[in-house]
């Protein structure tokens, strides 16, 4: 089969289409002729090794595809250390979920990861309450859309979206959110205070990092939350320090999605049906980033840090 492998880490460049023997399905397991893939910023780390899990070499990045099992039936399937990028892929049975009528390769691939990932920020590290004023950063991006559209959708009373472009904070507009303002705006707590009407913030999405964590943590306010998910800019925030959180009585959560799978009970699968339930009804829906050959998955990755694309990105298994 045709596949993506990393031979050594690297940014996009180390990105390799090769041929690869067809992978094997084990017990409790499911081989998946596969569709599409999706891209995920966390691949990106993975590539060149600073994902929160070590990565191993040689590696076919990836973890979420849309196929078929060999009894036909549609799967959306979640991968475990990777092995997306190729025409075929193993998931655990556990992880292949039945996909219902209408719900499209993109809705499948964008609610898994970035639309679950959007749901368990705001229901189980946020815990928002109808008419809280909830900040999206990089509005624009996967988790972004899904996250301005849950938030609305689940009766917050401000929603203020932060993105780098006209264009961006235009899409965010126009998937609900109240007010978008530049992501790049020099002191990110005074352009929320005054986004929210001069009023302190209750919840916070970021996964940018380095000053706009920082500032963003000072816009909280009393028994605010700021949700952390990743560190797009790559720059470290400044440690938090304990007894600073005294002064709003403010919450920092981290957030890893496979984390979710360690819970009681069925957290994922729930967010799961939950989402495309909100998608077969129009509540919701997924915002296409581009779709890109097997054989690009460099220009995908350089798309992706470049940060200046929207939505979901695929890739083509077939071309």
């Amino acid at each position: 089969m045709r596949a993506v492998q990393v031979t050594e880490f690297g940014g996009p460049e180390v990105l390799k289409l090769v041929e690869l023997p067809d992978p094997v399905a084990g017990p409790g397991e499911v081989l998946i002729d596969v569709e599409r893939i999706g891209v995920n910023y966390a691949d990106t780390h993975q590539a060149e090794n600073s994902y929160l899990a070590p990565s191993r070499l040689p590696l076919v990045p990836g973890g979420e595809v849309v196929g078929r099992t060999a009894d036909g039936r549609r799967v959306v399937a979640l991968l475990n250390g990777g092995g997306g990028y190729a025409e075929r892929a193993v998931s655990a049975e556990a992880m292949a979920f039945p996909l219902p009528e209408g719900i499209d390769d993109l809705t499948a691939l964008s609610m898994l990861v970035q639309g679950a990932t959007a749901w368990i920020l705001l229901r189980k590290n946020a815990h928002l309450d109808p008419g809280e004023s909830v900040v999206v950063h990089a509005a624009a991006g996967g988790v972004g859309t899904i996250a301005v559209q849950l938030a609305k959708a689940w009766g917050a009373g401000r929603v203020i979206a932060t993105a780098s472009s006209d264009e961006k904070r235009a899409l965010a507009l126009e998937l609900g959110a109240d007010v978008a303002v530049d992501s790049r705006a020099e002191n990110m707590t005074e352009t929320l205070l005054e986004a929210n009407g001069g009023k302190r913030v209750d919840v916070v999405l970021d996964m940018v990092g380095g000053t706009s964590t920082d500032q963003s943590l000072a816009a909280l306010a009393p028994f605010g939350r700021l949700a952390f998910y990743g560190m797009a800019g790559r720059k470290q925030p400044k440690p938090v320090e304990l007894r600073n959180l005294l002064g709003h009585s403010t919450t920092v959560a981290g957030m890893w999605l496979p984390h979710v799978f360690r819970l009681p009970g069925n957290v994922f699968g729930t967010a799961l049906t939950e989402l495309f339930d909100l998608a077969g009804s129009g509540a919701i829906r997924a915002i296409p980033g581009g779709e890109y050959a097997l054989a690009d998955a460099r220009g995908a990755h350089e798309a992706l840090r470049s940060r200046g694309t929207i939505g979901k990105l695929l890739l083509d298994p077939t071309i």
